[in-house]
């Protein structure tokens, strides 16, 4: 009974406290990465494991430089993203460029876009979990 009274509160508080990780880690690695541009104040933070995907729709207004950050903690590996429209047409990958956590871009027009996390499978028989983030940051042009 004794142990009972103690796994109900512990598995209360494991999401509080993944939490509390992410957001500590988010502030410490990923914030800084947003140097010259004002974060939205949408916190977008998950904890995934090996062979996860996630998406983020977002929206973007006409006239302002943007700066997506993607940080995620290096016991997954090297984290893919990638940023598609509404019809799926690729805007960027970070397969194919040399910065793998950033990208700056420009808003001609307000539109909604869609950034796909992608996080390694590993072969390790031990399945790490470690949390993923992703910033938004602007300015006016």
């Amino acid at each position: 009974m004794k142990l009972v009274r103690f796994i109900i509160p512990l598995l209360l508080l494991l999401p509080g406290l993944a939490d509390a990780q992410c957001r500590a880690f988010t502030k410490n690695k990923c914030l800084p990465l947003l140097d010259g541009y004002v974060q939205n104040d949408n916190y977008n933070s998950a904890v995934l494991v090996p062979g996860d995907e996630a998406e983020l729709l977002l929206t973007f207004y006409s006239g302002k430089e943007y700066r997506i950050v993607v940080g995620s903690h290096p016991v997954l590996g090297d984290v893919e993203f990638e940023i598609v429209d509404t019809n799926d047409e690729m805007i960027y990958s970070s397969k194919t460029s040399d910065n793998k956590s950033l990208f700056d871009f420009k808003m001609s027009n307000t539109q909604q876009l869609i950034v796909k996390v992608r996080v390694p499978k590993q072969e390790s028989a031990i399945q790490h979990e470690g949390c993923v983030t992703v910033l938004v940051g602007s300015k006016e042009k």
